[in-house]
């Protein structure tokens, strides 16, 4: 039976599984390969990236987090979304943010925990949400919940008695306090006793009825019955006026009073009212049962505590009718806007969930009418539109999406142009596509997805040369090389398409490309090969379904078990030992994913599981294994270290260390050590520190693990005493972790030999480590730094080959090329390009060569298109600086500036620019012509002035 279906499935037709992905790259979960940026990506090419995020500081701060909401680094969109809660006046930008911070990190949450828990920051503090004001420097500090010092006092407290303390009754001109109780309101049978001047302070209404020309002024009883408002609401309304308090009275009756308040115009009550109610919402049933009453009554914090729980407690709360109409309906969206709660950002966040949750449902299509009908700017109208072709795509309601795209482009979104295209050529118009797609390519400086889109459109041997066009220009696109791939098997030539596939995989693992590769092994026969990628694919994602969507993964990996070879525990830990010292990451893997399904409750490897995971950059995913870890934990002090790492990889260093302590205290650990050890050594280390580091690193090593982890600690403990220039004892380290086979011991070692000038045995130590690890990239990189400078030119230029999302080799060969061409030279282009450079780094090229000058520049930017990297876009910064480019420079340093707020060079720089732009060496007219003939000379080459 297995062998029939193993049969079938290396006869599938493998290229229409490829070409799927193409067509569906529009979806924003393609990443990379993506053309269209669900995000809200609005420019071509890096210039218009640097124009983006410089023009975000005019259209408010929500703008940058939607920009860095399509890059790969998820930590950059957190950061922003930070930064703009951080700098949040009002309530209701106060709880989106925070609702959304929360949201991006709902799966760090520890179980048992609920979505109005508070995580100890005002950031996300679902209480510190309601307060309006602004204070950013507050915004990372505990919150009161979590304060050691919250003492909370109950002002409300003690019984209310009549106040004998207003003196004569008033005259009558409304300047005295009257006495306690001077006249009553008859509501039926019963009067309550009053006091007119405390009544009279309610309100403008209520100061002209009693103090004014009507006949109530005149009058020590009110007939109140015909108001419609009970007896109980107006004795709680009497004692309000005396006392300011809400604590006595049932929450019914403050609902009452709220609306009382807002018929007789008495402010000060109804926002005591509105706050009061706004306390007591907790949970779902709250919410559900007050946001009508909020609404109604126009309680702005009521119904702002409401939607604080509708939106922390999404995607679930929109499986609620009736949050689901409040949101996604015409009538909805204006009831909110009545009350002051209806945004862009708000909107932004409920469809940027909707996708994720289901991309195709008729609640994401309203989402996004409503986010439509919220836009005002220009760049919002682009992401509004965009993203409806995206859905209308998806739904394959092409002239719809051809029709919202082309809303975009009017709106002055570019890549939506490519939109237009995909849906032409959906709707049978290829001709039209393909020329709208090489109109783009004449029109722009190309970049590599261009070439990319316009591939689908053509074929032959000019579809082949689009892809490599398109793989030259950005190295991290994955279709060109899955192209190229079943093109090679269409050809017999499997062993060529595995190459080729490795290629992309060596340096970006995707289940996709996985997925191509397994098909290719199969077709081998190779079923261990293809059985270690299936498990590794189900690491990334255990729902997987393989061959189009048809067979779930853990249903191939059966097929594949039998064929085989068998291994049991103790043979794993063989196989694991060998493939974390021959850095084979996926091996490693698919051995962990092995012995989790012979062990699926073992928390040790499931963090084995996240370290991996973390080295392949896969961070979702392992802290998900992190999670799990924590959840299967068997003991308190093991949860207590998850726990820790957990909150040190979210960015809550000294909680980390803390619960490292509170750990050691339960028990003495490797893992307790090692996890406090590495959380401290995360600063700048000054001797103290560096002692505290090393005794935690020896009592770390005097604690029972196993050599993976020891070879890990041994190597990090060489690394300190490397800082601290005790080489000796450094070497020493790294020899004993190699004697483990801890083999990325070799580059530490070699960094040794380096610093005791030893350049040939350095240089051969990382030639140890190249021929013993399968990703070795980063060994290539290191040993450049040990030859000299044509055998580093090799070495890095095999690096960017196995791995191009590797910046360090650009920067070099930038350098080099200045080096090539200058005359005068303030500092090595070596220790340039390695970035470890003092201040004033700008200053370092002058009396350049200008030709050299744009082949480094080129060489930066060819990175920069698909990695704008901080180093890379500081380097280029300089080069623009050092001839006189300042438009430029200033332009790099801001883009630079989003991704590294604090950098104090960066700023440095960016300051000398800008003073060189406006100080009149280059007025404002003169700036927008170089702007102007940049970007002829991008697009059209070099003009005359």
């Amino acid at each position: 039976m297995q062998h029939n279906i193993l049969t079938s499935i290396r006869s599938t037709k493998i290229t229409d599984g490829c070409k799927a992905t193409q067509v569906y790259a529009l979806n924003s979960s393609a990443g990379a390969d993506s053309p269209i940026n669900a995000g809200g990506g609005e420019s071509i090419g890096d210039k218009f990236f640097h124009h983006l995020l410089d023009r975000s500081k005019q259209s408010g701060r929500i703008k940058p987090c939607l920009v860095f909401k399509g890059f790969p680094d998820t930590k950059l969109f957190r950061r922003s979304l930070r930064l703009a809660r951080q700098h949040a006046v009002d309530v209701h930008s106060k709880i989106v943010l925070a609702s959304w911070l929360r949201y991006e990190r709902r799966e760090d949450e520890f179980v048992g925990s609920s979505a109005m828990d508070c995580c100890g920051r005002n950031l996300e503090c679902p209480k510190a949400s309601l307060v309006t004001g602004y204070d950013p420097e507050s915004g990372f500090d505990n919150c009161w919940c979590f304060r050691k010092d919250n003492i909370i006092v109950d002002n409300d407290g003690g019984e209310i008695e009549c106040s004998t303390s207003y003196g004569d009754e008033d005259d009558g001109s409304g300047s005295g306090d009257g006495g306690c109780h001077d006249m009553s309101f008859c509501i039926g049978d019963s009067d309550i006793r009053c006091n007119r001047y405390s009544i009279a302070s309610l309100s403008k209404p209520f100061m002209a009825m009693l103090y004014g020309g009507f006949v109530e002024s005149r009058r020590e009883k009110v007939n109140f019955s015909l108001n419609g408002v009970s007896v109980d609401v107006m004795m709680a309304v009497e004692v309000f006026s005396r006392t300011k308090r809400l604590s006595l009275f049932a929450n019914n009756v403050v609902v009452e009073m709220l609306s009382f308040a807002n018929r007789f115009c008495c402010e000060e009550m109804k926002s005591a009212c509105d706050a009061h109610l706004a306390s007591l919402v907790f949970d779902m049933d709250d919410a559900l049962l007050l946001i009508e009453y909020g609404l109604e009554e126009n309680a702005y914090l009521l119904v702002a505590a409401c939607l604080q729980v509708f939106l922390r407690e999404l995607p679930s709360s929109m499986h609620s009718l009736s949050v689901s109409k409040l949101f996604c309906s015409v009538e909805g969206r204006d009831r909110l806007a009545l009350v002051g709660h209806v945004s862009f950002s708000l909107y932004c966040f409920l469809s940027q969930v909707a996708m994720e949750e289901d991309m195709k449902s008729n609640t994401t299509v309203m989402l996004l009418e409503r986010l439509g009908e919220c836009a005002a700017s220009g760049w919002q109208k682009q992401l509004a539109y965009h993203q409806l072709g995206v859905v209308m795509l998806e739904r394959k309601e092409y002239k719809d999406a051809q029709q919202w795209f082309e809303a975009a482009v009017k709106e002055g979104h570019i890549y939506s142009s490519v939109g237009v295209a995909r849906a032409k050529y959906k709707r049978g118009h290829t001709y039209s596509a393909y020329k709208m797609i090489n109109s783009l390519i004449s029109d722009h400086k190309p970049v590599g997805w261009m070439y990319q889109e316009r591939a689908l459109y053509c074929i032959g041997k000019e579809k082949t040369m689009d892809l490599v066009s398109a793989t030259e220009l950005d190295p991290t696109l994955s279709f060109p090389y899955k192209h190229r791939a079943v093109f090679l098997v269409e050809e017999s030539k499997i062993e060529a398409a595995i190459s080729e596939i490795n290629k992309i995989i060596g340096f970006k693992i995707s289940t996709d490309c996985l997925e191509l590769r397994a098909w290719f092994l199969i077709a081998m026969k190779d079923y261990e090969g293809a059985l270690r990628d299936v498990r590794a694919i189900l690491t990334l994602d255990p729902n997987y379904k393989m061959f189009y969507g048809k067979m779930q993964g853990d249903r191939l990996v059966e097929l594949l078990r039998p064929v085989a070879q068998q291994w049991n525990q103790a043979d794993c830990w063989i196989q694991l030992y060998d493939n974390w010292s021959s850095v084979d990451d996926i091996g490693s893997l698919a051995v962990v994913h092995q012995m989790l399904e012979n062990n699926p409750g073992t928390s040790i490897l499931r963090f084995r599981q996240s370290l991996l995971l973390l080295r392949l950059n896969c961070q979702k995913v392992a802290m998900r294994s992190l999670r799990l870890a924590r959840n299967h934990s068997s003991s308190a002090h093991e949860r207590l270290i998850y726990e820790g790492w957990i909150l040190y990889d979210t960015g809550h260093r000294e909680e980390a260390i803390a619960k490292a302590d509170e750990s050691i205290s339960i028990q003495r650990s490797f893992e307790a050590f090692f996890l406090k050890a590495y959380a401290l050594a995360d600063s700048c280390l000054d001797s103290e520190s560096s002692k505290n580091v090393i005794d935690l690193l020896e009592e770390a090593l005097r604690c029972p693990s196993d050599g993976l982890r020891k070879g890990q600690a041994l190597n990090n403990l060489g690394s300190i005493y490397v800082d601290c220039e005790k080489l000796d004892l450094a070497a020493d380290c790294y020899k004993h972790a190699l004697n483990i086979k801890h083999t990325r011991a070799h580059q530490g070692l070699a960094r040794v030999y380096h610093l005791q000038n030893q350049p040939k045995a350095a240089y051969d130590e990382m030639t140890k480590l190249i021929e013993k690890a399968k990703n070795n990239a980063s060994a290539y990189e290191k040993r450049s730094e040990y030859c000299d400078r044509d055998m580093a030119k090799g070495d890095l230029s095999l690096a960017t080959q196995l791995d191009p999302l590797r910046t360090y080799p650009y920067r070099y060969r930038a350098a080099g090329l200045h080096l090539s061409g200058s005359r005068c030279l303030v500092r090595p282009a070596h220790s340039f390009a390695s970035g470890q450079s003092g201040s004033n780094t700008h200053l370092l090229l002058v009396l350049m060569d200008d030709h050299k000058e744009a082949d480094a520049i080129a060489e930066l930017s060819r990175a920069i298109n698909f990695k704008p990297e901080l180093q890379l876009l500081h380097l280029r910064a300089a080069f623009y600086d050092s001839m006189g480019d300042f438009v430029s420079t200033v332009r790099d340093c801001e883009a630079a500036l989003c991704l590294d707020p604090s950098h104090a060079e960066m700023l440095e720089l960016c300051n000398k620019a800008r003073e060189q732009v406006t100080d009149g060496k280059l007025t404002f007219e003169e700036a927008k012509r170089w702007v102007r003939k940049i970007i002829l000379i991008e697009t059209e080459g070099e003009v005359e002035e």
